[in-house]
């Protein structure tokens, strides 16, 4: 079993932010494997169970803001008695460009707040990370700002692709492993 987990900020002002595309993935991958979303006050999470590329997968989007994750992602491990290496975190990542997508089996946190949230919740660094790139703010903006406000329209066409690309990446990860996985989604164009 994996479990699966989008990061985001819940709230429809946050809804197609940079920092939501993880919830966004999320959103995509239940549509297409046809499992539902459900609130869930005890793991602070939408939570869905089902069946996803030949593997059982539970899918969360933590209903705790970004910088709290890993309240939603510890519960929901120790609920299913998961290791981090069942886990996988679809986030953004702003020292990736835009659109790129890269899978890693475990590895730090780059400053990422739902990262470290979700380190410090399994005390450990070995989950599956899948991060889609969303560029640097070219103006002296602060980051939190940048992170938090919408796509422009050209950033928007080069997530839309990366998104299905990633959502084909973690079916590659179930199907065929994380190594096979990276090997095919971490070159330069994602293929």
């Amino acid at each position: 079993m994996y479990l699966i987990v989008g990061l985001g900020n819940p709230g429809r002002e946050y809804e197609l932010s940079r920092h939501n595309v993880g919830f966004i993935v999320t959103d995509l991958l239940v549509d297409q494997w046809d499992i539902k979303l459900k609130a869930h006050r005890r793991h602070q999470a939408r939570v869905g169970k089902g069946t996803i590329a030949g593997q059982e997968a539970v899918v969360a989007q933590p209903l705790t803001y970004m910088n709290l994750s890993g309240q939603a992602v510890g519960s929901l491990a120790r609920w299913y008695r998961l290791a981090p290496q069942q886990i996988i975190v679809v986030s953004d990542d702003i020292d990736l460009e835009v659109g790129r997508i890269r899978i890693r089996p475990r590895g730090h946190t780059g400053g990422h707040h739902g990262l470290d949230s979700i380190v410090a919740a399994l005390g450990s660094r070995d989950f599956i990370r899948l991060r889609i790139g969303i560029g640097r703010p070219e103006r002296k903006e602060e980051v939190a700002d940048y992170v938090l406000a919408p796509f422009n329209d050209q950033d928007w066409e080069l997530v839309k692709a990366a998104i299905h690309r990633a959502v084909q990446a973690i079916e590659a990860i179930l199907a065929q492993g994380v190594e096979k996985a990276m090997n095919q989604f971490n070159s330069a164009g994602g293929s």
